[in-house]
């Protein structure tokens, strides 16, 4: 039966103390409650609490102003009640001065650092924590994504997911992200550094590249080598990677050499294509928190088709071939694809969904990816070429593609619960 509390009330104007109360120990069921009785009972006003519970261990901490003349009588007690339930207390003042800068800082820039490590991770929390520091960052929680590791497997290395609040003006966003990505490339993990505003949690359209990043084959590789026109379509790229020719001219003279080649080796092709790490458990997980997905591609719209229906997904634009009693013509139907136009892809489907780019994650791996991943809220550079990780400001290398939804924010918690029930 609850406890009727008849609170012990100041008097007009009566001056008020700040304290902060850390307490510490197991964590024990009625801990809080017997607390904030004690609180309650006082008159004390909540300005912070924070807790965090790590292996049935308790770190608690509560900010408080209370009547000067209470403050006393609410140390005692408090002690008291927290000693009889075995925890250790900490009373700290805090003077007026001290509690405004507190305050002041609140309105600083917030930043949510994700970093994803395999191993110990410790030595990639060293890196990230002292570069945060380095560069006038406070780290004000912690959170993992991730479930407790198992210490005893043997088969796979644990997989870590940490999620950092960050608070602070720092004077180079950029320098610091480059020197994370020094960090990362020499320790082998990855991370991503993201401005916490609301849209950060209220990402509603995901879209992907295609080849190489939702699924592992070039296609129109696969194609030209089935073709036997393999030589001269990699000839062709090699002149587009280095400038010589636009990709919209070399997809051209790619898809012109497979003029004559049977639409049943496209089907052939379309239905062996093999989706990269993640990217099933990513989509599944996607549809079930309610978010659009699309793909967005300079490969063909036979193999996108195929996708949508194997995967579910809303929305494929991509290269359409020319198809004429049952065989490639060797020239494209319809605009061609490129950088730029996927760009305006994803602007025209966000427009279509009614949300904010600040809404949309865009995943790619090449360089004709770029504009896209830099028009998104959220542009991730996956398993992705040099130049591209470089110019992407958030890269994932040493994961799957369902590392994007600790990105998000989901927990491995979260996840189980949506692959159980989608």
């Amino acid at each position: 039966m609850s406890k009727t509390l008849t609170p012990n009330k100041p008097s007009a104007g009566e001056a008020e103390e700040i304290v902060l109360i850390n307490v510490s120990g197991q964590d024990k069921p009625g801990l809080m409650s017997l607390l904030m009785e004690t609180l309650a009972q006082f008159n004390a006003h909540i300005l912070d609490i924070g807790q965090a519970v790590i292996h049935e261990d308790l770190a608690l901490g509560i900010l408080v102003s209370v009547p000067v003349d209470h403050s006393g009588a609410l140390i005692k007690d408090i002690m008291f009640n927290a000693n009889t339930a075995g925890a250790t207390v900490r009373i700290t003042n805090v003077t007026e001065p001290n509690y405004q800068l507190w305050v002041e800082a609140s309105g600083q820039t917030r930043y949510i650092l994700t970093l994803l490590a395999t191993g110990d991770g410790s030595h990639a929390l060293y890196a990230a924590s002292s570069l945060t520091h380095k560069f006038g960052l406070n780290i004000d929680t912690v959170r993992r994504l991730t479930d407790r590791g198992d210490t005893r497997s043997e088969d796979q290395p644990t997989r870590l997911c940490i999620e950092m609040r960050l608070r602070g003006n720092a004077a180079d966003i950029n320098r610091l992200r480059s020197e994370l990505m020094a960090s990362a490339d020499s320790l082998n993990f990855d991370f991503s550094l993201q401005h916490d505003t609301v849209f950060r949690r209220n990402r509603r359209l995901v879209a992907f590249d295609m080849d190489s990043t939702l699924i592992t084959e070039e296609v129109i590789d696969e194609l030209a080598r089935l073709h036997g026109v393999g030589e001269q379509v990699a000839a062709i790229t090699a002149q587009a990677m280095t400038g010589k020719i636009d990709f919209k001219e070399s997809f051209r003279r790619r898809a012109g050499l497979l003029k004559g080649m049977p639409v049943d080796t496209l089907e052939q092709v379309a239905n062996a294509v093999q989706l990269n790490t993640g990217a099933q458990r990513l989509i599944q997980a996607l549809r079930y928190f309610g978010y659009k997905t699309a793909v967005i591609s300079g490969g063909f719209q036979y193999v996108g088709d195929h996708l949508q229906q194997r995967l579910g997904i809303d929305y494929v634009y991509a290269n359409a071939l020319e198809i004429e009693n049952g065989v490639m013509t060797g020239a494209v139907a319809g605009e061609i694809i490129d950088a730029q136009r996927k760009a305006d892809l994803l602007r025209q489907t966000a427009q279509a969904e009614g949300i904010s780019l600040q809404q949309t994650i865009a995943i790619g791996d090449g360089a004709n990816d770029l504009p896209m991943l830099s028009t998104a809220g959220l542009g991730v550079a996956f398993h992705a070429k040099t130049v591209v990780r470089e110019n992407a400001e958030h890269a994932i290398s040493n994961f799957g593609l369902d590392a994007v939804l600790y990105l998000i924010g989901f927990s491995d918690r979260d996840i189980d619960q949506a692959l159980e029930h989608s």
